[in-house]
C-alpha cells in the first residue's frame, strides 16, 4: 500500500477516535455506494453528520480543509443522498470537514468545520 494511503487510513482512525471523544456515536467508516464515498458517518444530538475527513502532514500546500473542492463536495452530496434512501429514519443531516494537521514531532491538530455546505 503507498505511504499516502497508510497515512489517510491513519488519519481516519484518528479521527474516529477523537470524535468519540467529542460524544460521536460513529455508524460508519468508508460507506461505499457505486463509486461514492463517505469516510465518516457519525450521530450527534439526533442529527446525522456526514463527514469529510481531511490531513496533511505539512502546511507546505495550505490547509487540509482547502482541498475540499466544490466537486468533491458534490460527490459527498450524492453519496449523502444515498445514504438517506437506504436509511431513511435520519431526518437531520448535515456535512462537516474534520481538518488534521500532523506537523512531525508535534500532537495532531484538529479543526472540524460544522454544516458545511460549498
Amino acid at each position: 500500500m503507498a505511504s499516502h494511503n497508510e497515512f489517510g487510513k491513519e488519519a481516519e482512525l484518528l479521527a474516529e477516535k477523537w470524535l468519540l471523544e467529542k460524544g460521536y456515536e460513529i455508524l460508519f467508516r468508508n460507506w461505499r455506494h457505486s463509486h461514492y464515498e463517505i469516510d465518516i458517518v457519525a450521530l450527534k444530538n439526533n442529527v446525522l453528520h456526514v463527514i469529510e475527513v481531511k490531513a496533511r502532514r505539512s502546511d507546505y500546500f495550505g490547509n487540509p480543509e482547502e482541498s475540499v473542492t466544490r466537486k468533491k463536495f458534490k460527490s459527498l452530496q450524492k453519496a449523502a443522498d444515498e445514504f438517506l434512501f437506504l436509511h431513511p429514519e435520519y431526518h437531520f443531516l448535515q456535512y462537516d470537514i474534520l481538518a488534521i494537521t500532523c506537523l512531525k514531532n508535534k500532537v495532531p491538530e484538529f479543526f472540524l468545520i460544522e454544516d458545511f455546505y460549498c
